[in-house]
């Protein structure tokens, strides 16, 4: 465990400016972007992972969180005055184990191998030592960012950078034409819809359950209200373990249907699935998850998928092979540690 505080372990530059390329002009993102960065992300999903792509809401939303400086947390790569390169350093806060900043963003498929993304990742790293170096807390600290197979030149980007890949993700996907079981809750847990009014109980339990999650921290109250309240949330297709009053279990899913005509098929995606620690092991979450596998088929969907950390402590890679999933694609998270 560190005994220094990261203010006093992580070298920040106290000036950043972004390499230059040849033809680009950088600058700070702002809300009159989001369309431009919409159209960019839009345009990298098509080669990256092009089954799904980001929601605009959500891509404004990270950009008008209370703990975002836009100003100084983003920066836009033009060339001829065509958005081509984006990068956002989000460091929530209220870190419990690890103050983490996660590098976000991209580079145009058409204007990749041009040196744009080694300039916007050194960009992204000095921002993120900035916001690390500014805690005065005595935690690990991380800066995060995800590459997928379908991009190995992102991988060897962030590698040859400092950034070795130290976890696989697993993208998992069902059809839900199939046998779905009826699973029933141990006594005395109850099975209920999730919903706004418990959305309070479900952050708390979705914080207990992910406390032992790699790399998870608290979900701060903010997003937490975002995440449950996006348009693409489904609650009705969601579910929730009861004891008495207090939650313990969740499945929470999205449908997005601006991504079925990349897919070919509707589809449903489940953002979380957590257990609490005592309840673990009984049942509750292939009950939880099957309800909603059931539900999502009645509403006419055809497929599901979700992302799992291929390592999970929960087993939870098997119990979704087990459920009739398959691994059809792979990520990759890079950490530099400090």
């Amino acid at each position: 465990m560190p005994n220094l505080p990261l203010s006093e372990r992580v070298d920040a530059p106290a000036d950043l400016q972004p390499a230059p390329v040849s033809g680009v002009a950088w600058r700070p993102a702002t809300l009159d972007d989001v369309d431009d960065i919409v159209a960019l992300s839009a345009a990298m999903a098509a080669v990256d992972h092009p089954e799904w792509s980001e929601p605009r809401e959500e891509i404004e939303e990270l950009l008008t969180l209370s703990f975002v400086d836009i100003a100084r947390d983003t920066l836009i790569g033009e060339l001829a005055g065509r958005v081509v390169a984006f990068g956002q350093a989000l460091a929530p806060f209220e870190p419990e184990t690890i103050v983490r900043s996660a590098l976000l963003g991209g580079v145009h498929p058409e204007f990749r191998a041009r040196g744009i993304g080694r300039s916007l990742l050194a960009w992204l790293e000095g921002r993120g030592r900035q916001q690390l170096a500014a805690s005065g807390l005595d935690l690990p600290g991380w800066l995060m960012a995800y590459s997928q197979d379908r991009n190995p030149a992102a991988a060897r980007l962030f590698e040859r950078a400092g950034f070795p890949t130290v976890r696989y993700f697993a993208q998992l996907e069902r059809g839900l034409g199939g046998t779905i079981p009826e699973l029933d809750l141990p006594a005395p847990l109850q099975m209920v819809n999730a919903s706004l009014e418990l959305s309070a109980a479900t952050r708390a339990a979705k914080n207990s359950a992910f406390r032992d999650h790699w790399g998870s921290q608290p979900t701060p109250l903010e997003a937490w209200d975002n995440f449950m309240t996006a348009s693409t949330r489904r609650l009705d297709l969601s579910f929730l373990a009861l004891d008495g009053d207090e939650v313990v279990g969740l499945v929470i899913l999205d449908v997005n249907e601006d991504d079925w005509a990349l897919q070919g098929y509707s589809s449903s995606y489940i953002s979380l699935v957590g257990v609490v620690a005592p309840w673990r092991r009984r049942g509750v979450a292939p009950a939880l998850l099957a309800a909603s596998l059931r539900t999502s088929r009645d509403a006419g969907l055809e497929r599901t998928a979700l992302d799992v950390d291929s390592e999970n402590p929960t087993g939870a890679l098997g119990l979704y092979t087990g459920m009739g999933f398959e691994s059809v694609h792979t990520s990759r998270a890079h950490v530099k540690a400090f």
